[in-house]
């Protein structure tokens, strides 16, 4: 499978390293972009130096990914992304700010992620957006109503938290518990799983990164 990774300025980067992880070992080709807010978001959130170069955040977020992943800047209009006319089988934006959805909703492109999404819209094609904000105002539901009646799948990063206990071999950092959850083994990288979890499974993709409702 081919799958394009968009990466905003919505506060979410685990997700999307979790994801890339996720499709890189399910054997998909990956092209990747991230706006100049997503890579800062990567940069503060998942290696804590927001004055990161570019250059760096990215080959430290593809690293391991090997020869299937491949980065975009987001004003290479030759990407193969940017047209209709390139066989690419899935898009997703992860995560996706308010900014990112009304702009795409207004049918604008500012970037190669707005271009992708409407590449995706107009050849309807599988367009994934896991959009991370609250509140939400009545521009924002609207803007996401519009998408989803031009086509696009709204997945919501809102994690459940009927998945049961952490995976032993979930990173340290992300083990620590919640207070007052009924499993007190529930980690911040089960929540990021759960919702991977949900994009694969709309991506058509198997997987067992979450437990099921009834498993």
């Amino acid at each position: 499978m081919k799958v394009f990774l968009g990466i905003t300025g919505a506060s979410g980067a685990p997700y999307a390293a979790r994801l890339l992880e996720a499709l890189v070992g399910a054997d998909c080709e990956v092209g990747i972009c991230a706006s100049g807010s997503g890579v800062e978001v990567l940069a503060t959130e998942l290696y804590a130096d927001a004055r990161l170069s570019r250059d760096e955040v990215l080959a430290r977020f593809t690293e391991g990914a090997g020869s299937r992943v491949t980065a975009y800047d987001e004003r290479d209009w030759r990407s193969p992304y940017a047209s209709g006319s390139a066989r690419v089988d899935a898009y997703v934006i992860c995560p996706c700010s308010m900014s990112t959805v009304g702009t795409i909703a207004s049918g604008a492109m500012q970037n190669l992620i707005h271009r992708a999404a409407s590449v995706a819209l107009k050849e309807e094609r599988r367009l994934i957006l896991m959009p991370r904000e609250t509140p939400l105002s009545l521009i924002h539901l609207e803007s996401m109503a519009t998408l989803k009646r031009a086509g696009a799948t709204l997945l919501f990063l809102a994690p459940g938290f009927y998945g049961g206990a952490a995976k032993a071999d979930a990173p340290a950092e992300l083990a620590r518990p919640l207070s007052g959850v009924a499993s007190e083994r529930l980690s911040v990288g089960d929540l990021v799983d759960f919702m991977v979890s949900r994009c694969l499974d709309q991506l058509g993709l198997e997987n067992v990164l979450a437990r099921r409702w009834g498993e």
